[in-house]
Order: structure tokens, then C-alpha cells, then sequence
């Protein structure tokens, strides 16, 4: 799944791509921009549901009220990738509204064709930078459920700086949540896990739902067994998750 504090472009052009290199010049990015060919499916998403689920930085304030009509609880995931987990969740959680935000045009295109042809009313999507969208448009205090699933483990020493779980990240997450509200991440990486864990941690504010003694919880239903992760297990590879929340 690819990593994203997505990335802040127009989800027509290449115009504010390029503006917002210039914007982000000064900020080590998570993740890489890379021009994924777009299957006839994902090019219907983008042209036939953008106008109906897609949200851009120049929308302002993000009102989740206004934007759904109803007041439920607000789960925003950053880099959804291919957005199989979260189809899955807009289905089975039909009591919450989500927030996708994802930089790859492809994942937007595929989860915007299928859940547009679901005809789900609880999905609004950003293909932009997950640092910008959340410092322009959400609010303090805003969030009840704030989900990093599979993010780039940047495994290379030398690219650990580009990890997107690092305290400055951390500490906007915890801003946006509401008080008692839950930041849940998962990875495949043992060492990424880790390092998760060590950011989380040291974070003010922040309180581990792990059992007594323990770093990692089980898998909550709430997180869709993708296929992804269904092939690393019959590999035998591991998955670590993490809950913590919003105390202060």
C-alpha cells in the first residue's frame, strides 16, 4: 500500500503538482510522486465521481456536518493506496463518514469508480499532501479515528528521515483528534513497527490501548484483512498494530 501524507496536486493536471513541489521544497516528503498508467475503470472514477467525492485545499474548511448532512463519527486515513481496506470499511461502517486522503491517481481513480458505483454517501476524498489538507482544512479537535495503514517503511537507513511517523506528524495528528479520540497505524515491518512504537511513545498527549505490559494490540475488526496482508501471512510475515489515544 503506498505511503501518504499524500500529495497536494489537482486531480486533473500537472499545474499544482508543480506548485506544490515549489511548496514543499523546504519539507522532507513521505512519499515519492510516480505516474501510475490509469486503467479505463480509474479514469471513469476520476471523471464520472471526483465532482461527487473529491475535496481539494482550495474547498477551505472541512465541515464534516455540512459536507455529510449528519453528524457521525469522523475516521480520516492517510495513504489508502489501492483503497481496498477503505471501500471495505465504508460498507461496513455505514454509521461513520470518511475521509481518504491519497496522492497516487490510480488508488484515487479505482476507490472513487467503486465506491461511486456503490452509490456510498459516507466517502469524501483529497488527492493531496495529508500535512497541507490537515493544517488548512480540518480543524482542532475535529477527528475521531485517525488511521496510517501499511505506510512506506522507507527501510534504508539513509531514508528513515522520510518515515512519516515522526514527532512533528505525531503532534498533528493529536491536535486534530478529539479528546479520547484513537490514532491506529499498521505495518509489515518489524523495524518500522518499532520505530512507531519509540515515536508514539515519547509523544505528549498520547496513551497506548495495548493490554498491560504489551506494545501491539490484535488486529481490531474494524481493520479490513486486505489481500496484501492475506499473502504476507501465508509467507510468514508479521503485522504490528498500534492504538493510541488522545488524552490531552
Amino acid at each position: 500500500m503506498s505511503q501518504t501524507t499524500p500529495s497536494s496536486s489537482d486531480t486533473t493536471g500537472n499545474k499544482h503538482d508543480r506548485a506544490d513541489d515549489a511548496i514543499h521544497d523546504k519539507r522532507i516528503r513521505s512519499f515519492v510522486l510516480r505516474q501510475g498508467r490509469m486503467t479505463a475503470a480509474q479514469q471513469r472514477g476520476i471523471d464520472d465521481f471526483l465532482p461527487r467525492y473529491g475535496r481539494t485545499l482550495e474547498d477551505g474548511a472541512f465541515d464534516a456536518t455540512e459536507v455529510f448532512g449528519r453528524t457521525a463519527p469522523l475516521v480520516v486515513e492517510v495513504g489508502f493506496g489501492m483503497g481496498a481496506s477503505l471501500l471495505q470499511q465504508l460498507q461496513s461502517m455505514p454509521d461513520h463518514d470518511f475521509v481518504g486522503i491519497e496522492v497516487h491517481l490510480p488508488g484515487v481513480g479505482k476507490l472513487l469508480c467503486e465506491a461511486g458505483d456503490l452509490g456510498v454517501d459516507n466517502l469524501r476524498v483529497y488527492r493531496a499532501d495529508a500535512v497541507e489538507v490537515l493544517n488548512q482544512c480540518f480543524a482542532d479537535e475535529s477527528i475521531d479515528l485517525f488511521q496510517l495503514f501499511f505506510p512506506d517503511p522507507w527501510p534504508k537507513k539513509k531514508h528513515h528521515k522520510r518515515r512519516i511517523v515522526q514527532p512533528p506528524f505525531v503532534e498533528t495528528i493529536r491536535r486534530k483528534l478529539k479528546i479520547g479520540g484513537r490514532f491506529h497505524l499498521a505495518t509489515d515491518w518489524e523495524a518500522y513497527a518499532e520505530h512507531m512504537r519509540d515515536v508514539m511513545n515519547a509523544a505528549p498527549g498520547y496513551q497506548n490501548t495495548a493490554a498491560q505490559g504489551e506494545d501491539f494490540v490484535p488486529r481490531p475488526e474494524s481493520r479490513p484483512l486486505t489481500k496484501f496482508e492475506q499473502r504476507g501471512e501465508r509467507l510468514g510475515h508479521g503485522v504490528w498494530d498500534l492504538i493510541y489515544r488522545r488524552v490531552s
